[in-house]
């Protein structure tokens, strides 16, 4: 056994092939003691090796080494190479270039931009334009002033009627297509324009208790409808709005059903667009419901008795309004008292919408009746609150229906020019509001039926997909952005050929640190030059029902614009903005107040009698 005793024995023979044995012996022997040697006393006893203890591995100096250099050769390569790729010529995929109607929607918007009045932000972006109306409403017997807000026009009128419409649209625009102005770049844009009415339109009244509403106490005595007159003022100048030099009188009214619905659900669809800034948005709240409850009480048209605003937007009704505000205010508060009112059948009827005649789905600032009842079939599509709502928001349904239908070719209720354009208005001037109106109500309809997996609907016996008003839309806006006889767009701004002399005053007075009387300014008015400054995004009165336009500034009914019509254009750009691909409406946004919905069931069968 290797490390036992060692025993040596003699063998017999001669003596010296014993001592060549011996020391044969010897020599194994003490070759034998080093291996045992080496054997018992282990590794020890060797010569050390060079190791590197990192704590929880030891590896020998020259693995260690190796291992680093080759770690630092391959840092080396890498960096190397990201210099490369970073210092080398890039070829990026660009993304590609935004669609007509995006591209038409940001100048569209830049057009609100130009009409506001009072102190402008920096960042207002239109050149040509100031600080104005800084006098308006400051007076003592007014509550604070009536600096802000928008001119409606070509003028430099503040009317509250078209201006609270405007931005009830909006609104309307923000909450059903907030996806589509965020991808578009346009989201801080448009609701900083709506802020900008709002701020305006809650100094046009007076109220009690508007931070904590009280059906009781809170109540509104007057609104103040107007700032400046035309005649004989506003409408006998030519001036640019920052060197007005006339007096700028405000109107004020103790009634205005018409008005007071307008205004209550242009702050109540704001209230939505800004329910992120609660006290903000109750405050715009509270003004809706007190307004709504003065335009229930307080009876009556707001441009009766030969008022100035009637010459330019005479109200035909209120009834709308009821219906309109209400709608908005249900939406805005979830209370359900104004589901049950503007479900009210009385109301409908008074508002006309079970009747016909020749403006029956045409809708306007002053005729709000269709754009209530699309409104109302978006709840019944995608909300279905049933009984007791259920007959009423099923005939608004219906009518909406026949309303689409009257706007395809086939059924030929409203005439249209040789070039495509459906007139809405009769063959009155101005007729591109209404068709913009038209396409954005048209797009709605078809993306609340796409949400609520409907398919399409009846026009008699025909039946029609979703996308068929989409198609009528584009065909429509496509005429207005420059596919017509004329190939002209109809927004300043857009396209290569677009009108230059716009019925505007600040658009065609240059901006050269002179000012320009009252009377001097009407030699830019008549001048036959194009405008000096190019008012983007301006969509003009348009052609007349044979698509002929005359490119004249005097001539206002087809080249003024207005804050209403650029509304509905916006509207319906931003619904066709990304393509048919694209997201439609938001369709739980809107219904953010409204509690779950848990139907009455309908009243006992009377008894059956023999």
């Amino acid at each position: 056994m290797w490390g036992g005793p060692l025993e040596v024995f003699q063998l017999e023979g001669h003596d010296d092939d014993q001592s060549r044995s011996m020391e044969l012996d010897r020599a194994a022997l003490q070759k034998l003691e080093e291996t045992q040697q080496s054997w018992l006393l282990g590794a020890g006893e060797k010569k050390k090796k060079q190791v590197v203890d990192l704590g929880c591995i030891v590896c020998s100096r020259k693995l260690f080494t190796g291992i680093v250099t080759a770690l630092v050769a391959v840092g080396l390569i890498i960096g190397f190479t990201v210099l490369i790729v970073k210092t080398a010529p890039k070829h990026r995929r660009h993304a590609p270039p935004p669609d007509n109607y995006t591209v038409a929607l940001h100048k569209t918007l830049m057009f609100f931009n130009a009409q506001k009045s009072g102190k402008l932000p920096k960042h207002n972006n239109v050149s040509f334009r100031g600080n104005s109306g800084m006098q308006d409403g400051v007076d003592p017997g007014i509550h604070g002033n009536l600096i802000g807000g928008y001119y409606d026009a070509g003028d430099n009128i503040k009317f509250l009627f078209p201006q609270a419409y405007t931005m009830t649209l909006l609104s309307w625009s923000v909450i059903e297509y907030r996806a589509k102005y965020e991808a578009a770049g346009e989201l801080a844009h448009v609701t900083e324009l709506i802020k900008w009415g709002m701020d305006y339109i809650l100094k046009t009244f007076n109220s009690t208790g508007l931070q904590i509403y009280n059906e009781t106490t809170t109540h509104i005595d007057y609104i103040y409808a107007q700032v400046a007159t035309a005649t004989p003022n506003d409408h006998s100048c030519w001036e640019r709005p920052e060197d007005m030099d006339y007096p700028r009188p405000v109107s004020q009214l103790g009634t205005g059903s018409d008005l007071a619905g307008e205004m209550a659900a242009a702050l109540a669809a704001a209230s939505i667009v800004f329910k992120d800034n609660a006290p903000y948005s109750q405050r715009l709240v509270n003004g809706a419901r007190a307004l709504f409850k003065m335009a229930r009480e307080k009876r009556g048209r707001y441009s009766a008795g030969g008022s100035d605003a009637a010459q330019f937007y005479n109200s035909s009704g209120y009834f709308d309004e009821f219906l309109w505000g209400g709608a908005w205010l249900y939406y805005a508060t979830g209370n359900s008292s104004y589901l049950q009112l503007v479900t009210t059948y009385g109301i409908g009827r008074n508002a006309g919408a079970y009747g016909g005649g020749p403006y029956y789905g045409v809708f306007d600032w002053d005729n709000k009746l269709f754009g209530a009842q699309v409104l109302l079939t978006r709840l019944r599509i995608l909300q279905s609150p049933g009984y007791p709502y259920e007959e009423v928001l099923k005939n608004f349904h219906n009518h909406t229906n026949l309303v689409m239908c009257s706007y395809l070719p086939l059924y030929k209720r409203f005439p249209r020019t040789p070039g495509g354009l459906i007139i809405l208005n009769r063959g009155n001037p101005a007729p591109l509001q209404y068709t913009a109106n038209a396409a954005f109500l048209a797009v709605l309809f078809s993306d609340y039926m796409i949400a609520g997996d409907v398919p399409g609907w009846y026009c008699g016996s025909q039946f029609y997909t979703a996308d068929t008003m989409r198609n009528f839309a584009k065909s429509q806006v496509d005429y207005i952005l420059g596919k017509n006889p004329r190939k002209m767009s109809y927004v300043v701004g857009y396209g290569n050929k677009y009108p230059k002399q716009v019925h505007h005053r600040a658009a065609s007075i240059p901006k050269n640190k002179r000012k320009y009387g009252c009377q001097e300014g009407w030699r830019f008015r008549d001048s036959k030059k194009a405008n000096p400054n190019t008012i983007v995004g301006a969509m003009v009165g348009g052609p007349d029902t044979k698509d002929r336009f005359h490119d004249v500034r005097s001539n206002y009914n087809f080249t003024e614009p207005t804050l209403a019509g650029n509304a509905g254009l916006a509207f319906a750009l931003v619904a066709l903005s990304g393509g048919d691909s694209s997201s439609g409406v938001d369709a739980s946004n809107i219904f953010s107040a409204i509690p779950p919905q848990y139907p009455a069931p309908p009243p006992p069968s009377p008894p059956w009698a023999p």
